[in-house]
């Protein structure tokens, strides 16, 4: 069987909850997990240690706190009061945390859906958006990533056009891909709202009409105030577990479509 879990960040108990659940078994199933591994919860090196003990039975994206935390770990950017990373940072073995994460992809297609952790930009295909994600996924896991990071945060470009190289182009696709929410009909991403009412002349990502990925089954994570969405090609599972709501996991693989949740009322932060 094949799931897909929303963020954990850092909610170990929580997924080992779920994985009970499902009743998961690392020699006969296989999960891909949503991205935001780590950050605010109360046990971001225990969930690491768990996805990087089932091997090939675990898929993990990287998220926007993914990246975080190797830019944080770079000495690039301060901690922030809520971050939960110290046991990584801290642990002798911290490299070996680090290096793992830089390995894992920002984009798969796995029994036909299409696993991000934010969204596709609605000028982007399948194809371009499994291309783009290797091709930062390639800067990421190589030597030239120290070379990127002070460049990586930034809001701009908002929209994006093949014509863009270096910085700016592999900055629009880490953005679209574990930061967007909203943009414009035409795909200019807009970053500031985080709730549920779109800024004016805005929409959610998979809203846009005519969006080149129509018809393919995509699942994301990483907006918890919208909570489940569960409609046919779109799964939502960024459910707010590290805010004391639920984790979540849906089956995918062609059996029986399945949702299954647990409480993370003891993983809530504080």
């Amino acid at each position: 069987m094949v799931h897909l879990i929303g963020d954990l960040q850092g909610c170990c108990s929580a997924f080992d909850r779920l994985l009970a659940e499902i009743g998961f078994s690392p020699s006969r199933d296989r999960i891909v997990v949503l991205g935001d591994l780590v950050n605010r919860g109360p046990a971001s090196l225990q969930v690491l240690q768990r996805l990087r003990a089932l091997q090939g039975a675990a898929t993990c994206l990287l998220g926007n706190h993914d990246l975080h935390l190797l830019v944080v770990a770079a000495g690039l950017r301060r901690p922030h009061r809520s971050d939960t990373l110290d046991a990584i940072l801290q642990a002798p073995d911290r490299q070996l945390w680090l290096d793992w994460l830089r390995a894992q992809p920002l984009a798969v297609l796995d029994s036909g859906w299409l696993c991000v952790h934010a969204g596709v930009p609605p000028q982007w295909t399948t194809a371009d958006a499994l291309r783009l994600a290797a091709e930062v996924h390639a800067l990421v896991r190589g030597p030239g990533f120290a070379d990127f990071l002070p460049s990586m945060y930034g809001d701009e470009p908002r929209r994006w056009h093949e014509a863009l190289t270096g910085p700016e182009r592999w900055r629009f696709v880490i953005n679209a891909l574990t930061r967007m929410r909203y943009c414009t009909p035409q795909g200019e991403l807009e970053f500031a709202a985080k709730e549920t009412e779109a800024p004016p002349g805005c929409m959610p990502w998979y809203e846009v009409p005519d969006r080149a990925t129509r018809g393919q089954p995509i699942a994301f994570g990483h907006w918890s105030a919208q909570g489940l969405i569960d409609r046919p090609g779109l799964l939502g599972l960024d459910t707010g577990c590290v805010w004391g709501r639920q984790l979540t996991a849906v089956r995918v693989d062609g059996g029986r479509h399945e949702i299954v949740q647990v409480s993370c009322a003891a993983d809530v932060h504080a």
